[in-house]
């Protein structure tokens, strides 16, 4: 394959980027495979260009970053989405243009041109054509970029100001956080205030794997990916039931790591039979159970979409009892049904290192993730948190 991008495209790519006043560095799970994380925060730092990563390419540019705005897409947050419609300039690195990404492709980044980085040729106008085209290994054109921006730099060219845009994207961040309504007290256990706590709980550069549906959604919105190769999930493929033994074999490879699997009730039962596995071969795994007792992404759909017209999503909340599962399986078995069990779970979930651990969070069964970009419209028309509607205009 062509592994070097094309010397004109590469200067004209340099070219595009110092002239833009809006542009957004659009990252790809590309990015990861081309092993260009490094790579990419000398081009982000070197330019000030704010950056999103897809869920394919959480951890490609650390969370904590100031330019980082995180994650777009259907489920993204409403600045990174609403950055990717705003900006003048996209620069798409190893990223496919995937309709979870772009919504309505007709409405998609209107006023935007393309630079699109990828090593596969196909990718190449696939979805919407690029004005700078350049086929290559994402590292090795990311670098090539670098170099070519410094030569401009030390030569006549100057940058546009781009502090205007990022002090707009600075106010989105600030007014449009990720947010869900917590529980009152004895209330309704929230999910995302599972993954808040196992997230301020773990180790820096815990492994987290998800399974597919709102657990996953909720996974990637609320941890915090500071290191490459800290996400696993099956995004692109869908694949339910992929949590458990994903796991496992990222355990085995990176025996140093503490390795969580979140996974929902629905995921879990489809290859909750691995753990026997990790119990035999002394692998020890943590297993996080978000137990709404229903799969939960079609359940969302089909209030949001389908008139409450539920078909094939309810479960039993008390069968099967996880914790007895885990058991026989030679795991250590964990429920949480309250707010004010989670901690002190977690935290026996974690010193716990010589055997897989199941925790079973038995969440809020009606909860949903937002902010949300419906099939088939643009993202101008993102749903944002019910609390949040109010301030909608101040993403104009």
């Amino acid at each position: 394959p062509t592994t070097k991008g094309h010397p004109r495209m590469i200067k004209e790519a340099a070219k595009l980027i110092l002239e833009s006043k809006q542009p957004i560095l659009y990252v790809g799970g590309g990015v990861l495979k081309a092993r260009a994380a490094d790579a990419l925060r000398e081009l982000a730092e070197l330019t000030q260009i704010p950056v999103v990563t897809t869920l394919m390419a959480r951890g490609a540019f650390p969370d904590n970053h100031p330019l980082c705005l995180g994650m777009p897409g259907m489920h993204g947050n409403a600045t990174a989405v609403t950055a990717l419609q705003k900006a003048d300039l996209l620069i798409a690195l190893g990223a496919r243009f995937d309709d979870r990404v772009t919504g309505k492709v007709s409405a998609f980044a209107p006023n935007a041109k393309i630079i699109h980085v990828d090593i596969d040729p196909a990718e190449q106008g696939k979805v919407r054509k690029p004005d700078v085209p350049i086929v290559g290994d994402c590292r090795l054109v990311i670098e090539e970029m670098v170099i070519a921006l410094r030569d401009l730099l030390a030569g006549t060219m100057v940058q546009a100001d781009i502090s205007p845009w990022r002090s707009r994207l600075n106010g989105w961040k600030e007014n449009f956080p990720l947010a869900y309504e917590p529980s009152e007290l004895g209330g309704a256990l929230k999910p995302q205030y599972c993954l808040e706590k196992l997230r301020d709980a773990s180790p820096e550069g815990t492994i987290l794997v998800s399974g597919v549906g709102q657990h996953q959604m909720w996974s990637s919105q609320y941890w915090h990916f500071n290191e490459p190769y800290t996400w696993v999930n099956s995004g692109g493929l869908g694949t339910m039931g992929f949590s458990v033994p994903a796991a496992i074999g990222a355990k085995v490879g990176r025996p140093d790591k503490t390795v969580w699997a979140i996974d929902g009730d629905g995921c879990f039962q489809m290859t909750a039979q691995e753990l026997i596995t990790a119990s035999v071969e002394q692998i020890p795994i943590k297993v996080g159970i978000l137990n709404n007792s229903n799969l939960g992404m079609v359940r969302q759909w089909q209030e949001m979409f389908y008139d409450n017209r539920y078909s094939q999503v309810h479960f039993s909340e008390t069968v099967p009892d996880y914790v007895k599962w885990a058991e026989a399986m030679g795991c250590v078995g964990i429920r949480v049904e309250s707010p004010e069990e989670v901690e002190s779970a977690i935290d026996k979930a974690n010193s716990i290192n010589d055997r897989p651990v199941v925790v079973e969070f038995r969440v809020e069964p009606t909860e949903q993730v937002f902010p949300m970009v419906a099939a088939g419209r643009g993202n101008d028309e993102i749903m944002l948190q019910p609390s949040q509607e109010n301030r909608r205009e101040f993403l104009r």
